[in-house]
């Protein structure tokens, strides 16, 4: 998952940024408004955390501006402010949630997590796709009910795919979802995980979760159980 950092405090955004990235997520950064509203529109972010007091363009504008332009990823505040009036203006804005500083990181995480499943349409930390579950609170994956030991990208594209059953998925989606910017996007690399995930998803051919759609991508074909 794709997550934006709004933050201008330089020492908590490398913070985030190192907790994010361990926890599995491609992180985009940036300290001020203008580039969050850029990096907003023209990147596919999951959710983005936005700090309230931005050096140029204040992040309630910010948050009002992307909404204005349909711009629906979930979005966390992050602000020291605990005023219970800016925590109303900030959710009718069209933030989702809201974090007051100082926090755990932990808690962070959770509400983050609630928030992309909420977005995807999942209620519950475990995606189950037929004999298939996904734990995100654990990051932990079973096929009939024995654990799979997955890659930290396996478990990323895994996760994407679950949460997107039904639906065909371009490697072009994958990779911007599930790669930080800098990382080297080779197409192959794709299909190389696809394979794997498919051995170890289904080493006897059993369930064929994953479908090759030719020209247009993937699709997990196990429907998500609501």
């Amino acid at each position: 998952m794709r997550v934006l950092v709004v933050e201008d405090d330089q020492s908590l955004q490398e913070q985030l940024v190192e907790n994010l990235t361990k926890r599995g997520f491609a992180v985009d950064a940036t300290d001020n408004g203008t580039d969050a509203l850029y990096f907003g529109t023209e990147y596919p972010i999951d959710i983005a955390i936005v700090d309230l007091g931005l050096p140029d363009i204040p992040g309630m504008e910010v948050i009002k501006q992307l909404r204005t332009k349909d711009i629906n990823f979930p979005i966390l505040i992050l602000t020291a402010r605990a005023r219970w009036e800016e925590k109303v203006e900030g959710l009718e804005a069209g933030a989702d949630d809201y974090l007051v500083k100082p926090f755990h990181t932990e808690e962070l995480l959770a509400r983050m997590n609630a928030l992309i499943r909420r977005s995807a349409g999942v209620a519950s930390p475990m995606l189950v796709c037929g004999p298939i579950s996904l734990d995100s609170s654990a990051q932990q994956v079973l096929v009939d009910e024995k654990p799979v030991v997955l890659t930290a990208y396996e478990y990323k594209m895994l996760e994407y795919m679950m949460m997107h059953s039904g639906k065909v998925i371009s490697k072009t989606e994958i990779t911007e979802h599930i790669y930080d910017q800098d990382f080297d996007r080779d197409s192959n690399v794709i299909e190389v995980f696809v394979g794997r995930l498919r051995k170890k998803l289904a080493p006897k051919d059993q369930h064929k979760p994953i479908e090759t759609l030719r020209g247009r991508g993937y699709r997990f074909s196990i429907p998500l159980n609501h």
